[in-house]
């Protein structure tokens, strides 16, 4: 517990990663309240269109007469789900894939570095879109490439921390015991090197939602849920007269992204505190 509270009080100090807390606090709670908070469905048309924000409606109307404020907070939603499932999957197959890679050498680190490096090597937006244009576009298939496409970076962080910890002398001594392989890797090497995994997934969940509002603004969004691309896409040729219907959605996502980015500044700090000290001096 006091381990906890010392990693909360260092985390809080961190001006970036308080703001950042407090962005992803507010759209948590935009998402998981959004029925209670949204005066119309996302899909209710009025035949109010192209309404300017007024008290009626908050962020104006777009080309349908659906309210724009409802929309944006159901699509906190659709951005929080493909954050953290695309960044939860990339963290999990880099977890297991570095450690291996890391734990066991020779040939199999060789060839793992290779596909490390061939994946780093390929513009994976790109790639992304070719998947998605060939699978279909369906929400699960879209959080399924994004992770299935960023997990290279947590793999060679992993990589580098599984390298020097099964040197340590507590790893040496579990090996001298007699404890299995797997037992090491699971007790002694992952919960002791996933702290810089846990930093650079926060950068990866905003980089998630950032991929799925490109793709949405580009018409490879999943047409069944709400999006905040897919917002922007629909009132880019509205934008001259109804600026309302891109810049709200446009904001939530800068936000979110830049709250998520303000995280992985205030974890690095919490979890490495020397590098917060070099930071601030």
């Amino acid at each position: 517990m006091s381990k906890f509270r010392g990693f909360l009080k260092r985390y809080l100090s961190n001006r970036y990663g308080f703001v950042g807390l407090i962005i992803f606090l507010v759209m948590v709670f935009l998402a998981v309240f959004a029925p209670q908070i949204a005066p119309y469905r996302p899909g209710e048309m009025k035949r109010d269109v192209l309404v300017e924000p007024n008290f009626s409606h908050l962020f104006g109307t777009d080309h349908l007469g659906r309210d724009v404020f409802s929309r944006v907070v159901f699509g906190t939603r659709t951005s929080l789900l493909v954050g953290f499932v695309a960044a939860g999957l990339s963290a999990l197959i880099g977890t297991l894939i570095g450690t291996m890679s890391g734990y066991y050498g020779g040939l199999v680190d060789e060839v793992v570095s290779k596909i490390i490096d061939t994946f780093l090597m390929i513009p994976v937006f790109f790639l992304i879109l070719i998947i998605v244009a060939i699978f279909g576009r369906n929400l699960f298939y879209i959080m399924l490439v994004i992770g299935l496409t960023t997990w290279p970076s947590n793999a060679r962080i992993m990589r580098a921390q599984t390298l020097s910890i099964k040197e340590r002398a507590f790893v040496k001594i579990a090996r001298s015991n007699g404890e299995r392989t797997p037992r090491i890797i699971f007790t002694h090497i992952i919960p002791n090197g996933m702290y810089p995994v846990i930093a650079n997934s926060a950068l990866q969940i905003g980089g998630a939602i950032l991929t799925e509002a490109a793709l949405s603004f580009l018409g490879l969004g999943d047409p069944n849920v709400v999006s905040w691309g897919k917002m922007i896409s629909e009132g880019k040729s509205y934008m001259t007269f109804a600026w309302w219907i891109i810049v709200f959605p446009g904001i939530f996502t800068v936000l979110t992204v830049i709250g998520f980015s303000f995280i992985g500044d205030g974890l690095q700090q919490a979890l490495y505190p020397a590098i917060g000290e070099v930071n601030n001096e």
